[in-house]
């Protein structure tokens, strides 16, 4: 074999070795955001006009994620809240209407205590996304219908369901890092 022959073999075979990591990094970044954005990474898929606009949009939320300073709720907010919670449903059965904006209220607080920005639906969907990705869907939901309440469009049956998907993204927030409180022995 020549030694132009050898050099165009090794070139060749660099080029498929260069060609075939960049396929395994796509592929592994690919999979690791599925992995953390779970449903909403379909869900930015199939708002994209394509797979790599969508794939750079949901690491930018990661990146922006990573600039807030997210803490913990101490025990006694924890409980604090929950009791609100609880308030909140039983106040339902006389008043769904403020029932529902009050619990959207109590979010957007529990939100803004964690320390999510809280300016903004959209943005609030964005940053969220991150680490509550799998409950997101319900606060689109809930959201969704404390809207068409607004405008008298929600029907009692509605305002329940929409307490329901509030309730899975307050569980889900209330229960994500929750800081034990230091104790005396």
């Amino acid at each position: 074999m020549s030694t132009g022959s050898v050099i165009i073999l090794l070139v060749a075979v660099l080029v498929v070795l260069v060609l075939v990591a960049i396929a395994a990094k796509v592929f592994m970044q690919r999979k690791r955001l599925r992995d953390r954005f779970g449903p909403e990474y379909d869900r930015t898929v199939a708002d994209s006009d394509n797979r790599t606009a969508a794939e750079k949009e949901l690491a930018a939320r990661e990146k922006k994620h990573t600039e807030f300073e997210l803490k913990p709720l101490t025990p006694t907010a924890a409980d604090s809240y929950a009791r609100h919670w609880a308030a909140l449903q039983e106040q339902f059965v006389d008043s769904p209407a403020k029932a529902v904006t009050d619990a959207d209220r109590l979010v957007t607080d529990l939100m803004a205590e964690r320390g999510y920005p809280t300016e903004g639906y959209e943005a609030q969907l964005s940053v969220l996304s991150v680490e509550h990705a799998k409950t997101l869907e319900h606060y689109r939901a809930a959201h969704d219908i404390s809207e068409r309440e607004e405008i008298g469009e929600a029907g009692t049956e509605d305002l329940r369901t929409a307490m329901v998907h509030y309730r899975t993204l307050f569980e889900d927030l209330l229960h994500t890092g929750v800081r034990r409180e230091k104790t005396d022995v």
